[in-house]
């Protein structure tokens, strides 16, 4: 590449350049530069230091017109002055400055209608292998004639030693700057800052371009009939879509435009704590030569110890999408015919399948529950809701109820069915009740994508007021309503209630007056 290219961007006295690497030469550069180890089956394993997640609290947005005026600021959504981030951008500058470094062009969003160029730059071979692996490679051609939309500098070796006196959260950050279109990292080393970065960014450009930007995975039947998938961590989001009879749109963020549903990236990015061959082959298999693990635990000559969480419960491999052997290869489908929302809820209370209406769809898309379980997050002894706006508050720039009226313009317009599942407890709360069974989600999954589901007589529980069928295929009917899955009938209605309440109260914020008011399509108690 053209050396001015980085000089543009502050860099100097640059040293070798390594442009767009292949994978081959990408794995000889982490080996002989000693960052990562080979697995046995030919993947690499890196450590990432003592971040093993993302830092939120250390993500800053700078304070400049106008984008001040659509971001939704907060404690997600955090200012910071553009003399802070111009102190820290030089501090980047000079890390980056008389390095090796590894510049990686890719896209994020297989729509052409739609897509970003982005550059990515670092002085570390195995992010820029990340970043090859989770975005969306251009052809030799247009690598030709790239021009970057977006640049990440990511100089994770440094840090911000006056963060105090800045009035930061930590010596680490994560900032961007929308009308220059930049973001520098610092202080930490965690590969997932690079995909979610832009995944905020494209939050913000899309919706603003009368887009829908999702938290979501997505796969097409043979049919053309697309479906998506919606859900926090835990709740099976990679999992369920991963399916051998349907092609695999993508696994975690799309879009959805005048043309139908995209994938923002190229690749899959999943946990694979306890991850087990026979359960989830597809993504058991995905794990060979240029996958790349994080902070997994090895043995022997290259094995793998996926039960071992001593370095950290999130373990991860990403790996180009064309490794799952049956993916959609443009990346891209139709309209979606069904949404289905995941929820790993452990109380227990939430039926394994619900068929929402267009209302309850809003109300359950705002909320985005799911529950945290003992082990998760040190401290948490017992089940802990989470509430996650749009099932990914943490990456949206906008207020949430910008991506909500836009899903409802959607579903209204396409004609979308919506569903809620409960890949959670069942029979009693985290640590009485058991998890509901692979076997019978796959099963309330494949009813709802078939249809047969619709051919379901239906019951409406009490206080959340779900519509649940009554029987559906080999499904047990005492699992399909809560309720009688419990032997102690009166202690589900207390837990039943005690999580109604917090709904209700976690909802009251977006009860302004300003938005549609969509409280009465959630629970009800007493109702």
């Amino acid at each position: 590449m053209n050396i001015k290219d980085l000089e543009a961007l502050g860099l100097k006295n640059i040293g070798n350049i390594y442009h767009n690497l292949s994978y081959d030469e990408l794995i000889k550069h982490e080996l002989d530069n000693g960052e990562v180890e080979l697995t046995a089956k030919g993947a690499t394993a890196v450590d990432t230091g003592i971040f093993t997640g993302r830092s939120p609290k250390d993500k800053y947005f700078v304070d400049r017109d106008p984008s001040n005026k659509y971001i939704a600021w907060g404690d997600v959504n955090q200012k910071i002055s553009a003399e802070i981030f111009n102190e820290l951008l030089e501090l980047s500058r000079e890390q980056l400055s008389n390095k090796d470094l590894y510049v990686t062009d890719v896209y994020c969003g297989a729509s052409p209608a739609s897509k970003k160029s982005i550059r990515f730059v670092t002085e570390i071979a195995w992010q820029s292998h990340f970043v090859k692996n989770m975005f969306i490679r251009p052809t030799d051609a247009e690598l030709e004639v790239f021009k970057s939309d977006f640049v990440v500098l990511n100089a994770c070796k440094t840090v911000n030693e006056k963060w105090k006196e800045h009035g930061m959260n930590s010596e680490v950050f994560v900032l961007f700057d929308v009308e220059n279109n930049i973001a520098i990292i610092g202080g930490t080393w965690y590969g997932g800052e690079l995909k979610k970065g832009i995944f905020s960014m494209m939050n913000y450009w899309l919706p603003l371009e009368g887009k829908l930007s999702m938290h979501c995975s997505a796969n097409v039947g043979e049919a053309g009939d697309t479906a998506l998938f919606f859900g926090l961590s835990g709740t099976g989001k990679t999992t369920l879509s991963t399916d051998p009879h349907r092609a695999l749109i993508g696994d975690d963020e799309h879009g959805w435009d005048d043309y139908g549903v995209f994938n923002f990236e190229g690749g899959c990015y999943a946990k694979v704590i306890n991850l087990d061959g026979k359960s989830e082959p597809e993504i058991y298999n995905a794990i060979r030569k240029n996958a790349l693990l994080e902070n997994v635990v090895m043995y022997g000559e290259g094995e793998v110890d996926y039960e071992d969480g001593s370095k950290t419960e999130n373990t991860r491999v990403s790996y180009p999408i064309e490794h799952i052997d049956n993916h959609e290869c443009t990346l891209m489908a139709g309209h979606p015919k069904n949404i289905i929302f995941l929820t790993a809820d452990a109380f227990g209370v939430l039926p394994p399948v619900s068929k929402l209406t267009k209302e309850q769809a809003m109300y359950y898309f705002l909320s985005g529950y799911t529950a945290k379980v003992a082990g998760t997050e040190r401290g948490i002894t017992e089940p802990v809701a989470t509430f996650s706006a749009c099932f990914g508050e943490a990456f949206l720039p906008l207020h949430p109820t910008v991506y909500a009226k836009l899903l409802g313009e959607k579903i209204d317009k396409h004609g979308v069915n919506v569903y809620l599942v409960n890949t959670g407890w069942t029979g009693g709360a985290y640590g009485v009740g058991k998890r509901m069974s692979i076997k019978n989600t796959r099963a309330c999954i494949n009813a709802i994508l078939d249809g047969s589901i619709q051919e379901s007589e239906f019951d409406t529980t009490k206080t959340f007021r779900l519509h649940v069928p009554k029987t559906l295929g080999d499904i047990k009917p005492e699992i399909l309503n809560p309720r009688n899955a419990w032997e102690d009938k009166e202690l589900f209605d207390k837990t039943r209630d005690n999580l109604a309440e917090m709904f209700i109260e976690n909802y009251k914020k977006y009860q302004d007056g300003e938005h549609i008011d969509y409280s009465p399509f959630g629970p009800i108690v007493g109702s």
